[in-house]
Formats: C-alpha cells, structure tokens, sequence
C-alpha cells in the first residue's frame, strides 16, 4: 500500500470543475493583479476569521513582514518567538534588521511556553510573535496580558492554524495581526505561494495595505518604502473555491487524528495533545518516538509519507551562530526536533490507510 504525506490529486479531483471554472474566469476578465477577485477572498477571509480587516499579500513569508514592519519592528528592536518552528518565523525578524530573542516551546502543545517570556523582554522588546504550531493556538491570554503590559504589539503566526480556534477565538483574530500561509500543503492551500494579514486595528489595516504595494499611496506617490507583495487574482478565486470546503476538510483531519490517538494510545509514541478549550485543525498530526530516524526511515521503505517538521531549531542553524546560543539553551524544542514525525492526516485519507501507518509503526516500536 502506498500512503503518501498529503494527497493534493485526491482533493483537486473532487473540486476539479469548480476550481476550473474560476480560473479560467479570472482569465477570461484579465484581472490579475488585487481588483475584485483579491478582494472577494479578502471579504470571505475576514468573515471566516471574525476579524474587521483582511490584507491578500504574495506570501505567509510576507504576512509576518509586512505584519511586524506594520508594528514599527526595525533595526535594534528584539521580537519574541520560539526557536522551533519554520525558518520564516525568525527570518522575518531578521530581514527587518531586528533581532530575534528565543523561548522555549511547552512540551506538550509544542508551542511557546507563556511562562518563560517575561524574563526576555527587554527596553528594545518590541513584539512578540508566538506560533500556533500544527494546528494548535498557542496559549493566547497570558501573552496579550504580558503585551498589554509592556506595551508590546502581538503578532500571531497562524501560518498552520486557520480555522483554529483557542477559548472560542479564531486564529488570527486574537493578537494585533494575525498571519496565514496559503501554501499547497496548508490545510487551505493555493495553487502557489500566497498569504494573508488580519486584524481588526484599521490603521495596521491600511499600513499593510500600503506596505504591499511598494509603500504607495495613492499609486506612483510613497511615503515609506514598501514591498511587491500582492495576492494574485488566480489564487484568490482557487483560494475562494477551497474556502467553502474548510470546515468540511477540518473535520475530516479532525476524525482521522482521533482515530490514530485510539489506534496508537498502548504504543510507546506520543500523541498530539489538543487542549480542551482548543479547536486543533491537524495542518500536521506530529507525533513524538525515541528511535524517530529508525521508524522515519521504516515507513520510507513501506512507502509511508512523513516529514520530519523541524530536525534542526532556529537557534542552532549556522546563520544564527551570532546570536551566540548553544545546544542546551532550550532543550524542548530540541527534544522535540530530535522526536518529532508528522503522519499522513490529509481529508482524503481512508481508514485502511491509516491501519497501514499503524501497523508499520507497530514493526519498529512493537504493540
């Protein structure tokens, strides 16, 4: 049996003609670049995540730029993050001349652990961004208190979370800015790269706006200096197409994981933990094991897709060796990339599949 990472042909066949049918719209209209497409999906998006405001950008890349550039973030300023999450999280931080300042993540929820922030916020703190990694909301009411505080702005780095809930809130609409990734492989993904800002603050709104096309307001007159970084029209209108089908698609993921929890509660891995107060949407179904290389490699050869999200932290890549870390410095979230296997939890995945992935597991690990 062949049971890959994330099925994208199993998806489109079933939304094929609808997806068609937009595209080839947008053509026919030759409307390509923002106009009323983009602003469609932005509408839909902004509904959908309960905020007032949303901003279609090229990239989730981009949303976390152009979110914290709308923060004020520059050169000598710090943000607050996690040290185990895609490498955007911190080269956004980066790229804007500021410096990114690692807490460790909680080793249950995988995310950034509340309780270590308030010792790293300094005179040049000026955000913090956690990240509701695979799924999960990050735990949000401790860090907006800490924000509100210190006068911090919170960015939320929902790029695996949309359509995640934490105490009946949606992902994005809790922070100062939330930041989504349409990526193919995200739980709402695109036919490329694109990516979307939300907040309910109408002067970030507008700052986002601006920032994305090349800092001009009106077109041809700057007042800063911006970026090129606009969602296309054609992912807008395939974007608009899926959106109807998330809920529907999170459900699915929703059952799959509570299938494999039962399936793997007697075996020695560990499985996602979803709070209770949570809605996880499972963008990945991440477990941890001991002997991860020895299992990763099993289900290689019985042709089982995982992926290994992420073998090496933030903290410890080569081009953050100025920063002066060492191994040791956050031993969860290093813990964690040595543990960690995402396992196939796509919709379309069927229950035989998922015996299969069980089963080959049960050859490294025993029942």
């Amino acid at each position: 049996m062949n049971v890959p990472l994330l099925d994208l042909k199993a998806q489109f066949a079933t939304i094929k003609e609808e997806l068609k049918a937009a595209v080839d719209e947008v053509m026919e209209s030759c409307s390509f670049i923002l106009g009323p497409y983009v602003r469609d999906f932005e509408e839909k998006v902004a509904v959908y995540t309960d905020t007032k405001y949303a901003i279609g950008v090229a990239s989730g890349t981009d949303a976390l730029l152009l979110s914290l550039r709308a923060c004020g973030v520059g050169p000598g300023d710090e943000v607050i993050t996690v040290p185990y999450s895609f490498f955007a999280t911190a080269g956004v931080i980066s790229r804007l001349g500021a410096t990114p300042v690692f807490v460790d993540i909680d080793p249950i929820t995988f995310n950034i652990n509340p309780d270590l922030i308030s010792e790293k916020i300094t005179s040049q703190t000026k955000a913090i961004m956690p990240v509701h990694l695979f799924g999960q909301c990050a735990e949000m009411d401790p860090i907006l208190s800490l924000a509100e505080e210190h006068n911090l702005k919170v960015v939320e780095d929902a790029a695996q979370a949309i359509g995640a809930e934490y105490r009946g809130r949606k992902s994005g609409s809790i922070g100062h800015l939330g930041c989504f990734s349409f990526f193919p492989s995200k739980n709402l993904g695109g036919l490329g790269d694109g990516g979307m800002v939300v907040t309910n603050d109408p002067e970030l709104a507008e700052l986002v706006r601006i920032l994305r096309v090349h800092g001009s307001k009106p077109k041809y007159f700057h007042s800063i200096v911006g970026y090129n970084s606009r969602l296309d029209a054609l992912q807008a209108a395939a974007l608009g197409v899926k959106l109807k089908y998330l809920d529907e698609w999170t459900d699915k993921r929703r059952e799959h994981a509570r299938i494999y929890d039962d399936m793997l509660k007697d075996l020695p891995v560990s499985t996602p933990h979803a709070q209770e107060y949570n809605r996880h949407i499972y963008n990945q179904y991440t477990i941890r094991v001991k002997n991860r290389e020895g299992l990763e490699q099993h289900l290689k050869i019985k042709n089982v897709g995982t992926a290994l999200y992420y073998p090496l932290p933030l903290h410890l890549q080569e081009c953050y060796r100025n920063l002066g870390y060492r191994e040791g410095d956050f031993p969860e979230s290093e813990r964690a990339a040595k543990e960690s296997i995402s396992l196939p939890v796509y919709p379309e995945l069927t229950l035989q599949q998922q015996e299969y992935v069980v089963a080959r597991i049960i050859d490294v690990t025993g029942a």
